[in-house]
Parts: structure tokens; C-alpha cells; sequence
């Protein structure tokens, strides 16, 4: 806490992740799984661990969260081929969709005006039905 003003310095993550969520038009598992067939990019950003507890959805590019900036700036020596442009629409997704709303919004903030992500994450895709690999390892008890 400021003596001045008895508040706490910065923002709380739940104020930064609202805010990044303002600027995002969300998916949910079924408009995640239509954009995905109409050419959107399905982008994992879940630690490994987490991929081979939960498992995996067929076909998502697998991109962990602190190299995601990197790969995607068509300005980057970094990139992917396919992030040659600013308006390729992106759906970021991880565990339960808190930590891919903070990463598509750092996309955005890079241009790709397209970017946003999948509410839920895998566990609401996994809940739809959709396709996913089986976990390689589960965790013990």
C-alpha cells in the first residue's frame, strides 16, 4: 500500500484480465471448432506437462506461452511461415482460458487484429465433445 493513499500500487490480475477480455471476441468450443475448419490457427500454449495429463487436440499447433509473441510478429526473424500477416485469425487456447485471453491479447497488441481465444480452454473443448488424444500420463492421487 502508497502511505499517500492507502491503496495497493499496480492492477490486479483479475483488472488486467477483464480488460483483456473487452477486446476479445471469445469462441466457444463449437465457434472455435467452425473457425478451426474455415481456416483458423487452433494454438496450444499449455506447458507439456499439462498436454500429456489433459491430452491434446488433433491438429492444434503446439506453441508454449514464452515464445508465442515471437512466432506470430510477421515483424519477427522468429515467426512461423504462416504468421506472414496481420489479419490471420488465431484462437489461442490452454488449460481452462485465462491464461489465453492474456496471450491473445499480447497478439493484438502486436496487430493481429484477428487474435482471441477459446473460453474454457481444452476442458471446454474436451466438454463439447470435440476430438482430443487421449492424456500420455495421468497424475497420481
Amino acid at each position: 500500500m502508497t502511505a499517500a493513499t492507502g491503496t495497493l500500487p499496480g492492477r490486479s490480475i483479475d483488472d488486467i484480465l477483464a480488460e483483456a477480455r473487452t477486446r476479445l471476441a471469445r469462441l466457444d468450443a463449437d465457434q472455435a471448432r467452425l473457425a478451426a475448419a474455415e481456416g483458423a490457427v487452433l494454438v496450444d500454449i499449455r506447458p507439456a506437462a499439462q498436454r500429456a495429463t489433459e491430452g491434446e487436440i488433433p491438429g492444434a499447433l503446439i506453441i508454449e506461452r514464452n515464445v508465442l509473441e515471437w512466432r506470430f510478429d510477421p515483424r519477427s526473424d522468429a515467426r512461423l511461415d504462416i504468421a506472414d500477416r496481420f489479419d490471420l485469425p488465431v484462437v489461442v487456447f490452454c488449460s481452462e482460458g485465462y491464461t489465453s485471453s492474456l496471450a491473445a491479447a499480447a497478439l493484438q497488441d502486436l496487430g493481429l487484429h484477428r487474435a482471441t481465444d477459446l473460453a474454457g480452454g481444452f476442458h471446454a473443448w474436451k466438454a463439447a465433445g470435440h476430438p482430443v488424444t487421449e492424456a500420455a500420463t495421468t497424475l497420481a492421487g
